[in-house]
């Protein structure tokens, strides 16, 4: 089978094209078995690579997280889905048992893992995961566009709806426009009415972001993205802001909360470590919120959503398989406005 791998972490020179891994097989009842079309990548790709604490791998490790493709092959328990189905795959793989899933948390279970993380990855041939991962989509979805569909707007989707709860008219703050959390935040916050506020340090971005429908831009680079947007709105600042940069945004993300503003974060990219005035919390009766991908019911309103042509990711760049060492440099160079994809096979 071909796959992206790694056997050591390290840099992108650890990256390794094989056309010798082992096929993933069908061990449980309601596994499934999918041949993946297409992949796409995600900054957690990048913490993988270099080592993540307490996540251990076994060589040739498969990367990747996202994925969609054709069902191959189904478990003798597994009903509603056929071989032959055009399918996208949620990567977080929940036990379904623990008392968070019982309660349909399921990205809270105490055995949580992801693929490409903690579990072998989806830029491969084939991948097996379990029938409630699974989600069918229509011939009119790209592959190109489900493959990178999921983790990326999962994630965002409980970040802003459930975690934030966006309403209508309320301003909402997303840095790093271009990643994929951070564009499908501003589609989520546009679809609930919200007026967005997105940054970059790449006025070419935030020109793509407006042209999205982004209502005021900011290039973080170069303005002082607190005190603009203090200016622009009267000094009340916003109500949310989605942030999953950590260290460099943290302080700039409070600064520019209003009053009983929410802050949610999903990623440390720039560091775990933050500092917060907790006596400027709780005098303003901010909330600050953690939030990590998403649950069954979160999943079904995103792919619905996709269906219906609501929510759609823009596609950065496509790699062949053989070539997708290139689209990891292409991630890590921070140039990319969209998910960057990874090509595995042809209809």
């Amino acid at each position: 089978m071909r796959a992206l791998t790694i056997s050591a972490h390290g840099g992108l020179e650890q990256l390794q094209y094989r056309t010798d891994v082992v096929e993933p097989v069908i061990r449980a009842p309601d596994d499934v078995r999918i041949r993946i079309r297409a992949a796409a990548l995600n900054h957690l790709d990048l913490f993988v690579i270099e080592g993540l604490p307490g996540v251990v791998i076994t060589p040739p490790w498969i990367m990747g997280g996202d994925g969609a493709g054709v069902v191959d092959e189904i478990g003798a328990a597994v009903k509603g889905i056929r071989r032959g189905d055009r399918v996208l795959i949620n990567p977080g793989i929940s036990d379904r048992t623990c008392e968070y899933c019982v309660k349909g948390e399921h990205s809270l279970c105490i055995k949580y893992k992801l693929l490409g993380e903690h579990l072998p990855g989806t830029i491969a041939d084939y991948v097996v995961v379990p029938a409630p991962n699974v989600r069918i989509i229509p011939d009119s979805i790209p592959w190109d566009v489900a493959r990178g569909f999921t983790l990326a707007t999962l994630t965002a989707w409980r970040m802003v709806v459930t975690r934030a709860r966006v309403q209508r008219a309320e301003d909402v703050l997303i840095w790093g426009i271009g990643g994929g959390v951070a564009l499908a935040a501003m589609q989520i916050a546009k679809l609930l009415g919200a007026r967005t506020w997105v940054t970059s340090g790449d006025d070419e971005k935030l020109r793509r972001a407006k042209a999205l429908g982004a209502d005021e831009t900011l290039n973080h680079r170069t303005q002082d993205v607190a005190k603009e947007i203090r200016a622009r709105t009267g000094k009340r600042g916003v109500d949310v802001v989605i942030d999953n940069v950590g260290k460099d945004t943290w302080t700039r993300s409070l600064l520019a909360l209003g009053r009983r503003g929410r802050l949610v974060t999903c990623g440390a990219t720039s560091g775990p470590l933050v500092e917060t005035d907790v006596r400027r919390m709780f005098w303003n009766q901010w909330s600050l919120m953690g939030s990590t991908m998403g649950n069954d019911d979160e999943m079904d309103a995103i792919t619905q959503h996709l269906r219906e042509g609501r929510l759609f990711p823009p596609v950065d760049s496509v790699h062949d398989i053989e070539r997708a060492a290139e689209a990891v440099q292409r991630l890590a160079s921070g140039k990319q406005f969209g998910k960057v994809v990874v090509r595995v096979s042809e209809d």
